[in-house]
């Protein structure tokens, strides 16, 4: 055996100059591929822990049934229990709680329909990016009752501005009125036209009180220390609801179940990722197609006399394989590790986008993006090299089981 791997080294470095070129395409392509796949996670962390921000947290417990309809009485009727179950998970960051309510709310000149959401001031700033979004105004501080905060664009549909009165009005929890007329005292924007078109928040103990609530809320909103975290925490607070809940009248929701379009969104992005990947494995292929293809032309007087000594073509094909297998095992080596120094540095460092930093600050993206370096992504790139290249490689190979040695010794 290792009479054939000297052969096979010294079969690659006969031609140098022709072997040193294919590995360092496959080191290319493996490199790029190693920090491009780390760059889309990374992205696509950055854009699912941006948009958790925004509103629905990592997890959410809610009644069952409740995201589908979002009927008023379909709440958690204890919170309080769910907070302790809450409190002995450490993957957890932070956690709050929200009621909602859909009104009628009705500015001087104008009259919409609308998201009436109770939060905790406090708790709420250390969960979500609210507090953060305000454009003008301010926040809702720990003693304030009739107050709100406004979607920018739903004011500007109400022509209302800070210090203007907001009357609302909806059904309680329990089929009254509810009723109120509520001060702005901030406007926000999250980027999400959808949600600043649709959604006012108020302090939850004034929601409460107006919507006779009784301390029910409608969402626990847990925030998790990091997005690989979100798995653990969901089974940690089903296990935990099932042993304080008998009747399984709540559901635990992740950002998946939550924000399906965004996930959507993903799927879309890698897709067409995908095929730009596959064009530059191609672009790749053919060229080591045509290394070894050159390789095989230029021993066929060669293989023209092992044949005619008694190697079998198995023997030949194996040769080939090995070295084919020895070449793309060390542009892929080469290439993850290049690869993984290059991310490295800039999951560290970051990139900043330059020229972009206010279009991304509107959506609470930061202007500066790190690439998450990974097991998958490391194995994903080297993985998808490896296995197109020694497809690539087998064709030449298999040519040489149909040389005959006669026309192998004569061919020019």
């Amino acid at each position: 055996m290792s009479i054939e791997i000297k052969m096979v080294w010294r079969n690659i470095w006969r031609n140098p100059r022709r072997s040193i070129l294919t590995i360092l395409a496959i080191v290319f392509a493996t490199m790029l591929l190693v920090f491009m796949l780390s760059w889309q996670f990374g992205s696509y962390d950055t854009m699912i822990n941006t948009a958790v921000k925004v509103h629905t947290g990592h997890v959410q417990v809610q009644a069952e049934g409740y995201r589908d309809r979002m009927d008023i009485w379909l709440v958690v009727p204890d919170p309080d229990a769910v907070s302790r179950i809450l409190g002995d998970i450490p993957e957890i960051e932070a956690y709050t709680v929200r009621a909602n309510a859909f009104t009628l709310v009705s500015s001087e000149d104008r009259t919409y329909g609308v998201l009436l959401i109770g939060i905790d001031p406090e708790k709420e700033a250390k969960v979500s990016t609210l507090q953060k979004l305000i454009r003008r105004g301010e926040y809702l501080g720990e003693n304030d009752s009739n107050t709100a905060l406004v979607g920018e664009l739903l004011a500007e549909n109400l022509k209302a501005d800070i210090g203007d009165e907001l009357v609302i009005l909806g059904q309680g929890r329990d089929g009254s009125v509810a009723a109120s007329v509520l001060t702005v005292k901030g406007i926000f924007s999250s980027g999400e036209d959808t949600f600043d078109r649709r959604s006012i928040h108020m302090p939850l103990e004034y929601f409460q009180e107006v919507f006779s609530m009784r301390g029910a809320v409608h969402e626990v909103v847990v925030l998790g220390r990091s997005l690989d975290d979100v798995e653990t925490i969901k089974e940690k607070l089903e296990r935990g609801i099932r042993i304080v809940d008998d009747h399984k009248a709540m559901a635990v929701l992740d950002w998946m179940d939550l924000m399906p379009g965004l996930v959507q969104s993903i799927k879309m992005d890698l897709v067409s990722a995908l095929i730009m990947y596959a064009i530059l494995i191609i672009v790749v292929a053919f060229s080591i197609l045509n290394t070894f293809l050159m390789a095989i032309f230029e021993r066929t007087r060669e293989f023209g006399v092992l044949l005619a000594m008694g190697t079998t073509p198995g023997r030949l094909m194996r040769f080939l394989i090995f070295e084919s297998v020895t070449i793309t095992l060390i542009g892929i080596i080469m290439g993850i590790i290049f690869g993984s120094l290059v991310t490295w540095y800039f999951q560290v460092h970051g990139i900043v986008i330059s020229g972009a930093s206010e279009f991304l600050s509107q959506y609470g993206l930061p202007e500066r993006m790190y690439p998450k370096l990974s097991i998958l992504s490391i194995s994903v790139g080297a993985g998808i090299v490896l296995v197109i290249t020694l497809l690539t490689a087998l064709y030449p190979a298999l040519k040489v089981r149909r040389l005959k040695p006669v026309e192998a010794m004569t061919a020019a």
